[in-house]
């Protein structure tokens, strides 16, 4: 659970817009700034042992991207067919490796908290096809994105949130959840830390952490239900349609109006 801070500074700001591309540069200090928990530490090793493919994917000419990625994270090697589910063991982030320029492909990727999407789907596919099923993104960030991707100065981390609401806390959704019923005040807000640094001049490195508190909990932080609130207003249809649904969001803005 992320508790009070995630209210103290959340993720939507003072009314962020959902689809932006709000990078920051951060110390290479504070890039894995928290050490992995036991919880997540054993919801990877559980699902890398049992559900493998599900959660790790690579393309036949990631090896080189992986090792890199091993030289900035030291790992020992398991018994793992790809050093990046090593390496995410030693990290509470999910890690995705991506061509730094021409296509940006997804090389190889751990993904054990996906929200509503799947890896197996986005392997190998550059970084305009992996944003395609979230309508209008790549038409309102894309090419900054990849061009922000392209410029990025060497070993210099980036970081920014995302933030969805679920109605409980696991980790991984690989599709949409069924529509969300119920009183609010049982569902949780998703924080989503995410960062990119350039490894390599050929890789960039993604990364995930993912982090949770009891909705119910934003009604002590006045000023963060009034930025929820008017970022759930400004949405537009196809940013609704990626939050949950018009009747999810109508019931949210409702909520944190009564």
């Amino acid at each position: 659970m992320a508790g009070n801070n995630l209210f103290l500074a959340p993720p939507w700001g003072d009314g962020y817009t959902k689809y932006r591309l709000g990078l920051n540069p951060i110390h290479e200090e504070n890039w894995f700034n928290q050490p992995i928990s036991k919880e997540v530490f054993e919801h990877k090793f559980n699902l890398f042992n049992n559900n493998y493919s599900e959660v790790v994917a690579a393309t036949e000419d990631s090896l080189q991207a992986q090792q890199i990625l091993a030289k900035h994270i030291p790992t020992q090697k398991c018994d793992y067919p790809d050093p990046i589910a090593d390496t995410s063991l030693l990290v509470p982030d999910d890690l995705c490796l991506i061509e730094a320029s021409g296509k940006q492909r997804m090389l190889a990727a751990s993904v054990c908290s996906p929200s509503y999407w799947n890896v197996q789907d986005k392997i190998g596919k550059s970084l305009h096809d992996v944003h395609a099923p979230v309508n209008s993104l790549n038409e309102k960030i894309g090419v900054n994105i990849g061009k922000f991707i392209e410029r990025a100065p060497l070993l210099q981390p980036f970081e920014r949130e995302n933030w969805l609401i679920h109605a409980d806390t696991k980790r991984l959704h690989l599709s949409e959840e069924p529509e969300i019923v119920g009183n609010p005040d049982n569902w949780f807000v998703r924080s989503e830390r995410e960062t990119i640094c350039k490894i390599h001049d050929d890789f960039s490195l993604f990364t995930i952490r993912v982090s949770f508190a009891p909705l119910n909990e934003i009604h002590a932080y006045e000023d963060a239900k009034a930025g929820m609130l008017k970022s759930l207003k400004t949405m537009d249809k196809d940013e609704i349609n990626y939050f949950g649904g018009a009747k999810k969001v109508k019931t949210l803005i409702e909520y944190l109006d009564s």
